[in-house]
């Protein structure tokens, strides 16, 4: 993957950078949302450091220089990428299959990693958000999305993000094509939105994208009606402290949205 035009992250802060031994003694804070092991390999430690500061690109490179053993630094730091610092549409898409691209494989040679099947589901997400509905429907992102968060959360049942995004996509099936049909086709229901959306607050009541992904599933599911409420699961969020790159990302972004 060429990274050699992304973009900078806007907002450096060295106590994102873990130098060090500081980076394992934070690894359970930084990853309790996603449950990723402790890598032992010196080249993975060091791409999900450029992760955790914002290098992007870094992590994609390192990573990929290891191989698929690095599918999760490399698939997590080119999403964050693509959704938040991608201004073209082409651009954030090929980045996006490309992504899926390796966590296909991810999934045929580790089957059994969490992860794998996690970011196979977070990228076809974005990806169905970049694209029209017809085609996504058509394409039969919803499904594939659904099958890789079961088996992810089969596998790891902590896994925050897995049910942050599980939550959302009860949510936007619902908004999609409505309840009788999301229901009956692929047994999305708001119930089970909450219900996921509530095991991964739970989880990691700190990180500010299970509290505005919550909102978002708000007003997917209620619209105006809950608007006050969708507002105020982001104000939760911009009151976080970040403790890393993404993280910063994803207050910045609440706080714009708040505006």
């Amino acid at each position: 993957m060429d990274t050699s035009r992304w973009s900078d992250f806007p907002h450096p802060d060295d106590d994102f950078r873990y130098p060090g031994g500081s980076l394992k003694k934070a690894w359970q804070d930084l990853h309790r949302g996603d449950c990723e092991p402790w890598p032992e390999d010196k080249e993975l430690q060091e791409a999900w450091r450029c992760f955790h500061a914002g290098d992007f690109a870094g992590a994609v490179e390192r990573a990929d220089r290891v191989g698929i053993a690095g599918h999760a630094v490399a698939n997590k730091a080119s999403g964050i990428y693509a959704d938040y610092l991608e201004d073209d549409d082409s651009v954030k898409i090929a980045i996006y299959n490309a992504g899926i691209e390796r966590a296909e494989k991810a999934i045929k040679e580790m089957p059994d990693d969490p992860n794998a099947h996690y970011f196979h589901a977070f990228l076809l997400g974005r990806y169905s958000q970049s694209i029209s509905v017809a085609k996504a429907l058509a394409q039969g992102v919803g499904g594939r999305i659904k099958a890789s968060l079961d088996r992810a959360l089969e596998l790891e049942p902590k896994h925050a993000e897995a049910w942050t995004a599980l939550g959302l996509y009860h949510a936007e099936i619902i908004d999609k094509v409505g309840k009788l049909v999301g229901r009956m086709t692929y047994g999305a229901s708001a119930d089970a939105a909450h219900a996921a959306f509530d095991k991964a607050l739970s989880l990691t009541p700190d990180a500010p994208i299970a509290h505005i992904e919550y909102g978002n599933g708000l007003y997917l599911l209620y619209g105006d009606k809950q608007l006050e409420e969708s507002n105020e699961a982001y104000a939760k969020a911009v009151e976080i402290t970040p403790i890393d790159a993404m993280q910063k990302l994803d207050i910045e972004y609440a706080r714009a949205s708040l505006e």
